[in-house]
């Protein structure tokens, strides 16, 4: 079989070579030409033997609905179209509709696996039509796991259920990676525990927590070590995330763990939040606890507490004796 990918980065270039492995032949073509095999996406499609199949790899969004803008002039009725990049589902609806006016396919593909699928396979999540996800099986096969085919492939359902069991994964993926870190953090906290890392590693076979995400984080902490000293706390989202959440929202599903995970990316963001800031002011005013300036000291609460330093201070004895709200019971 004979497939054209565009995009060559790093998920597309070492797909290519799977692919390659698989024995699948691919012409690819990226906007650099050191890595692209033709000068061209007219080139691109001249290459490929009809009914030809085309793989898209480029960033979601005006990236991929101009990839396929630019292919629906190019390609032919037969040809098939598959999206394995990180579109939102509902995209796919729109670029499926488009192709089929010169009578070309679309298949969405979610595709897991990153920088290790090269060597380990990725997993794959397929939405559209059953026909054209049979031709495809080739493909897939060299790209997916070895083992069961189930166990790395999924045909999801209708246009857009690739995409959208791939947005489920990622969400997933946030509230995982989250309680793993939170659990690092309360294991560095305590003095007793001595090795953070031989804890994480003792995890690793035979208990119910073990896991791929796992394996990757003890793997970073003998790189970095417990302080992870060269790595800032500043975390993106590719933006499954929150497509994930609002999902929940539209469908009225509590998700409160993936949704947490998200909201902690963003924290990692703020160097001074201004909502905790907030949050010292109204701790200060009604209670007249300390509030901590940015130069580190502790000021003391006659400073801040609005002009009434006398009520302030008879306010902190009145806390600090038990407060009726839970606002100050985890004063010091």
């Amino acid at each position: 079989m004979h497939i054209g990918l565009v995009g060559l980065g790093k998920m597309g270039g070492n797909m290519r070579t799977r692919l390659r492995r698989g024995g699948i032949e691919v012409t690819g073509f990226d906007n650099n030409p050191d890595l692209s095999d033709v000068p061209s996406m007219e080139a691109l499609v001249e290459a490929l033997p009809a009914p030809r199949a085309v793989w898209v790899m480029v960033p979601a969004g005006e990236v991929t609905h101009a990839v396929i803008a630019q292919l629906k002039g190019l390609l032919s009725e037969g040809d098939v179209v598959i999206d394995g990049g990180n579109s939102k589902y509902t995209d796919d609806a729109a670029h499926a509709e488009s192709l089929a006016e010169r009578g070309v396919g679309f298949v969405d593909c979610g595709v897991s696996g990153g920088i290790w699928g090269l060597d380990n396979g990725y997993g794959l999540m397929c939405g559209g039509d059953a026909e054209l996800v049979e031709r495809l099986l080739p493909v897939f096969d060299a790209l997916r796991p070895e083992g069961p085919r189930e166990e790395g492939f999924v045909h999801a359902g209708a246009v857009g259920a690739g995409h959208y069991a791939k947005m489920v994964h990622n969400g997933i993926e946030y509230g995982l990676m989250q309680a793993y870190a939170e659990g690092f953090e309360l294991l560095t906290a305590k003095d007793i525990v001595t090795d953070v890392t031989g804890s994480f590693k003792a995890w690793t076979r035979g208990t119910v927590v073990r896991s791929w995400l796992l394996d990757l984080l003890v793997r970073a902490l003998e790189a970095e070590g417990t302080s992870l000293g060269s790595i800032r706390g500043y975390v993106n989202d590719s933006g499954e995330g929150r497509w994930t959440v609002e999902e929940a929202i539209n469908e009225s599903v509590p998700m409160p763990a993936i949704t947490a995970a998200l909201f902690a990316r963003f924290a990692s963001r703020q160097d001074d939040s201004p909502a905790m800031k907030m949050v010292a002011a109204l701790r200060n005013q009604f209670g007249g606890h300390a509030v901590e300036s940015l130069g580190g000291d502790d000021a003391s609460a006659d400073q801040t507490s609005g002009g009434r330093p006398e009520e302030g201070v008879q306010e902190a004895s009145a806390a600090e004796a038990g407060p009726s709200s839970g606002s100050g019971s985890t004063s010091r």
